[in-house]
């Protein structure tokens, strides 16, 4: 019964989030044309209906999971949309038609996903695609380089960024491996002077993800998926392991990768000098910072109003600047908002892992959270300047197909294991899945015509 009414709890948030930014549309349009926009109720409609077709997927293929990831998901989803129609009405347009297609993948893999475990006997599947993806746009003729980063392919008409599909497909793999060998690479028995290491043909596809990890970092002069991406591993590791002695090694090793980058490539050194002082690169290379930096102080505690600052101002403020902008628009209180939802998501996903008592969704839940959390930190830090800036986007904010596609199959994978943990548990009864009936349905068919011959 608990598990039911988690269902209940999401469609009122999920009503409410729409209703926010429906009103914020409005705002919206208000501040910028002074006009209440004619389409805002059939803009309410659509998105509502988008929104309920998402809670009735998983009311009926996932009822037992977590009532808090999808509605927070759709209020950032929505801040994000309101956002980008504000700056730019023919990337809103086409931000629509995505997230039509991120709704249907969202829906997609909880029809293809029915059992959590099965995805662990195709871990080597995800690892060959992964490792695909994540090279693919240094291949000449297909990968571009935006903003001095290797990090778009473009197949036809079709530009994506592989490195938001890559990141699942390698959380699986680590999931499904870690699963397998956590006890043999927690044993540690291969001595190496005074370090105690795991026997290198366990350790060995660690050590290659590390390699992938630099090579990205070095091949697509891109920092912040380099990052995200061996904090992923590293992370996987020490929970596998409950061994903190592969955290500081993991980072030590990233933190000498780093460093080398520093000194061989100038496009890192322009990003670590900029983060430094930005103000005296203002009217070159520093410029998109520093006006980032005063819309933020524009914004001040409750922001200049919707449609009434000059985000425009910001060079590619729709990808990596979004949060500069609600920043200036929202002030304070908005940024703030976005901060705790995405701080509610990770919650929600820890907790998800926390629950879950098989090792693989454990595991997987913390690598898809890890994703989430350290993408949303690495990207709002280098627009506040905590860290160096990286062309990666704010999941389910930014602008972008591919962020937001793969954001919603990651957030449906984190609704299954927690519906597989729901049943697992006994807080609703365990039916077969769908692919299992059929399975039935056959062998009974089978067994019919046996028999009657």
């Amino acid at each position: 019964m608990q598990a039911l009414s988690r269902r209940s709890t999401e469609l009122g948030l999920i009503i409410m989030a729409g209703v926010i930014t429906a009103a914020m549309y409005a705002l919206a349009s208000l501040g910028k044309n002074s006009i209440i926009p004619p389409v805002i109720v059939p803009f309410l409609i659509v998105m509502l209906g988008l929104l309920l077709v998402a809670h009735f997927a998983t009311r009926k293929l996932a009822r037992g999971a977590d009532s808090t990831l999808l509605p927070v998901a759709a209020m950032l989803h929505g801040i994000g949309y309101v956002m980008i129609t504000r700056l730019n009405d023919h990337l809103a347009g086409l931000q629509t038609t995505w997230t039509f297609i991120a709704i249907a993948a969202y829906v997609g893999t909880l029809l293809v996903v029915q059992r959590v475990p099965d995805l662990a006997r195709y871990k080597w599947t995800f690892f060959m695609l992964g490792a695909g993806l994540l090279l693919l746009p240094m291949v000449p003729g297909v990968g571009r380089s935006v903003g001095g980063a290797r990090i778009w392919v473009r197949l036809g008409p079709i530009n994506f960024q592989p490195g938001e599909f890559a990141k699942i497909l390698l959380a699986l793999f680590f999931a499904g491996y870690l699963y397998e060998r956590r006890e043999l690479i927690a044993a540690s028995t291969w001595n190496l002077g005074p370090l105690r290491l795991p026997e290198p043909r366990h350790f060995m596809p660690i050590a290659v993800s590390w390699v992938f990890a630099v090579v990205v970092m070095v091949g697509q002069k891109d920092l912040g998926s380099s990052l995200l991406f061996f904090t992923l591993f590293v992370v996987m590791i020490w929970v596998a392991t409950e061994r903190a002695t592969f955290l500081v090694l993991g980072f030590t090793l990233f933190g000498g990768a780093a460093y080398m980058a520093f000194r061989l490539f100038t496009h890192v050194q322009d990003r670590v000098h900029i983060w430094i002082d930005p103000w005296s690169q203002y009217q070159g290379k520093g410029y998109q910072i520093v006006q980032s930096m005063f819309a933020i102080g524009e914004g001040g505690i409750a922001g200049t109003g919707l449609g009434q600052g000059h985000p425009n101002l910001i060079p590619a403020v729709q990808n990596d600047f979004i949060f500069a902008a609600i920043a200036e628009e929202m002030g304070l209180i908005g940024s703030t908002t976005v901060l705790i939802a995405f701080l509610l998501m990770v919650g929600a996903g820890l907790r998800i892992a926390m629950r879950a008592e098989r090792p693989f969704e454990k595991l997987l839940a913390v690598g898809l959270t890890t994703l989430l959390g350290v993408q949303a930190f690495i990207i709002i830090g280098g627009v506040i300047r905590v860290v160096p800036l990286t062309g990666i986007t704010l999941p389910f904010v930014s602008y972008g197909g591919s962020s937001l596609v793969a954001n919603y199959v990651l957030l449906a994978l984190l609704m299954r294991v927690s519906d597989s943990t729901s049943r697992r548990i006994g807080e609703l009864p365990d039916d077969p899945t769908i692919a299992e009936r059929y399975a039935a349905w056959q062998l009974r068919r089978t067994l019919g015509k046996t028999s009657a011959s």
